[in-house]
């Protein structure tokens, strides 16, 4: 993969897909959207990509006008918590022992890990990356269900960018993004799975959270 962009806006930004160097598969063939019913209606559409333009305009503004980490994190937190599912998208990449967590370890974990995901773009997004954001406002049907959002992420010169799609699950706050796939196959969730498991195995949900809050504060530390 070749960006013409700082290729460390890329690789932090990714970060959460690729923790441990591991990646996942998740199928999107040909074949496989053939088998799904129906395209989304209009509103459909719009509806689940407007969360995601929210996302990218809080971004661009990060990227231009945050001077600091912390500054930058600021600004794009509001458009995370409107955006993303943390919640749905934390417990799929715990896992089954995520039903056996206590409500305050829970509530633990999802807060180290907004705290996780706002500072990972406050960290790629500074105001030397000069990212551009492209957003394909026709949806397609995901396999398992929802739509996805593809988009890309590349250097204003226009040259070789980078397609960074969204899974988004109409819930009862609305569209909201559930997972992201690098390059239109490599799932965040499945990627963080093993990361996660890892720290929880060695500290249970208080290793985790802690694990999440020390890639926070490097993230964060300018």
């Amino acid at each position: 993969m070749i960006c013409r962009f700082p290729p460390k806006v890329t690789l932090s930004l990714l970060s959460v897909c690729l923790l441990t160097g591991s990646v996942a598969m998740t199928a999107l063939s040909p074949a496989a959207l053939a088998q799904t019913a129906g395209a989304a209606s209009p509103v459909d559409a719009a509806s689940a990509v407007s969360p995601v333009s929210a996302l990218y305009d809080a971004l661009k503004a990060a990227q231009k006008t945050g001077k600091t980490a912390q500054q930058r994190a600021t600004m794009i937190a509001p458009a995370v918590d409107r955006a993303f599912d943390l919640e749905a998208i934390l417990r799929r990449s715990v896992g089954v022992r995520y039903n056996n967590l206590s409500p305050s370890d829970r509530t633990r974990l999802l807060g180290s890990f907004r705290q996780f995901t706002i500072a990972r773009y406050a960290s790629s997004f500074k105001p030397e990356a000069q990212a551009a954001f492209r957003i394909n406002p026709q949806t397609r049907p995901n396999p398992t269900g929802g739509l996805i959002v593809d988009t890309t992420i590349g250097g204003t010169d226009g040259g070789d960018v980078t397609p960074i799609d969204y899974i988004m699950t109409n819930g009862t706050s609305g569209w909201r993004i559930t997972d992201v796939l690098l390059n239109a196959h490599i799932s965040q969730v499945a990627a963080q799975r093993a990361d996660f498991g890892g720290a929880l195995s060695q500290g249970g949900a208080s290793g985790l959270a802690d694990h999440l809050d020390s890639k926070t504060a490097h993230f964060l530390h300018d």
